[in-house]
């Protein structure tokens, strides 16, 4: 499994990798310019988080790798990796229904709450998994 040692980097797709699951203790890091917005990620064993302009985008509870993270118009892909299921929680457009696939198969239709947030149980711990997250229509 890799982790990002940096806790946030630029992406070889042109994307962002974020997030070490094997830390002991809580890191963070902020102020990381991307595109004209600023980032910051907190993340280590138990949770990772980003946010972008101090707004919500990502959350894992345990704690994950992230990497090839592209947000969309009409939705947002990554691959993901961790030691065992993970919660992932992420920001997108509010009372929206959108499609979600994990690693290239539909595996369910969901609608962000009143404040955008939309949870999916990913199972990890063998090998990175792709998930994207499609807005319908």
């Amino acid at each position: 499994m890799s982790v990002v040692k940096e806790l946030i980097k630029v992406a070889d797709n042109g994307g962002l990798s974020f997030g070490n699951f094997e830390l002991e203790q809580k890191t963070k890091k902020s102020d990381f310019e991307f595109k004209g917005d600023i980032y910051k990620v907190k993340t280590f064993r138990d949770i990772t988080r980003l946010e972008k302009n101090e707004l919500f985008v990502y959350e894992s509870e345990p704690g994950t790798a992230v990497s090839d993270f592209v947000m969309k118009a009409d939705g947002v892909e990554f691959v993901v990796e961790g030691p065992e299921t993970a919660q992932v929680i992420v920001g997108l457009e509010e009372s929206t229904d959108y499609d979600v696939y994990i690693d290239g198969v539909q595996v369910d239709k969901l609608t962000t709450n009143l404040g955008g947030k939309l949870a999916v149980n990913v199972e990890l711990g063998s090998k990175p998994v792709k998930v994207k997250i499609v807005k319908e229509g």
